[in-house]
């Protein structure tokens, strides 16, 4: 009896400390990154998340940038506004994108595909969210650029003179629309799986119900399927925006890696999670480290912009998971 006391005991330990761990994995990340980032918020000020100059510096200049009491290169400046604008905007291209092909994929593999069919399909949706980002970045460069160039991009130019930010030049390819296509491409499983499995949680009841009341499968699934998963539903789409503010290969290959702020569709942006991965070779070189504080700044606010998108998406999907969001009225 003492022995299994003692290892019920252990055993409560090891599970709050299992449960505990990633929680304190995330503050120990979130307290380094503040600590790093405080010099640079010295040095730049509120200026860091509203300027749009991004310049590391002379690194190689025998004077120096103080400000706020902070040393920096020469004529170092840091302003993220461009990448930030630039995650946004590539990321929700993707969202305008993936979210139809994933919405409808999933209602076609609840209700309208037989399960056999479906079970393998479903496997092979789910797989694309196995494939190395860096995988996708390669098929951008060879695919999706060109086509961007050649095809869609002179199509949309046909109605820039309605919308003036489809208008040209398109120039390489390289830029906002091809990073979101292809950030599009590498959400829709997410989304997908998500919805196909809030979909099956809605009962067949009131499906049924409909259909004995004389209402085609479309009208079932807008009246009774959708607004039953509504809540669960944009808990997805937002899980499928965390995925795609983080992503960082696939978007630096194909994004054209300037930091300015677009002008059309099809300019050159760079965002927060690709600026990193490109500048931080070059910041380590930085003998007043002052680029490795501003890039850690940077990942700081990238982290909590992520942190707080997944948290609320995670929070939606399981109220829609607890109960439906419609009303049957009498």
């Amino acid at each position: 009896m003492k022995f299994s006391s003692a290892f019920s005991k252990l055993f409560k330990v090891a599970t709050g400390i299992a449960a505990g761990g990633p929680l304190l994995i995330v503050l120990v990340i979130i307290i380094a990154l503040v600590i790093d980032s405080i010099p640079a918020l010295r040095y730049q000020g509120w200026s860091f998340f509203t300027g749009t100059s991004w310049n590391m510096g002379n690194a190689y200049a025998s004077t120096l940038s103080i400000h706020g009491g902070e040393k920096a290169a020469f004529g170092a400046s840091f302003g993220i506004l461009p990448f930030i604008v630039g995650t946004l905007s590539t990321s929700l291209i993707a969202l305008v994108i993936a979210i139809p092909v994933a919405v409808l994929t999933a209602l076609i593999l609840v209700y309208k595909v037989p399960k056999s069919l479906g079970k393998v399909i479903s496997p092979m949706i789910e797989l694309l969210a196995g494939i190395p980002s860096v995988v996708y970045g390669l098929w951008g460069i060879l695919v999706v650029a060109p086509f961007v160039q050649h095809v869609l991009g002179p199509w949309l130019m046909h109605l820039g003179t309605i919308i003036p930010f489809l208008a040209g030049p398109i120039q390489t390819g390289y830029g906002l629309l091809t990073a979101g296509l292809v950030l599009a491409v590498m959400i829709i499983p997410i989304v997908t799986s998500t919805t196909r499995d809030l979909l099956m949680q809605v009962p067949q009841l009131p499906m049924e119900g409909a259909y004995a009341l004389g209402l085609t499968s479309f009208e079932g699934i807008r009246f009774i399927a959708l607004p039953w998963i509504r809540r669960g539903l944009f808990g997805a789409v937002v899980l499928g925006w965390g995925r795609a503010l983080g992503e960082t290969m696939a978007v630096l290959m194909v994004s054209g890696g300037a930091a300015n702020m677009p002008a059309n569709l099809y300019s050159a942006v760079t965002t927060m999670a690709s600026a990193i991965a490109a500048d931080l070779d070059s910041a380590m070189n930085d003998y007043t480290h002052m680029s490795v504080h501003a890039l850690t700044l940077l990942a700081l606010t990238l982290l909590v912009i992520t942190l707080v998108t997944n948290v609320a998406a995670r929070l939606l999907v399981y109220l829609g998971r607890r109960g439906p969001d419609v009303e049957v009225q009498a």
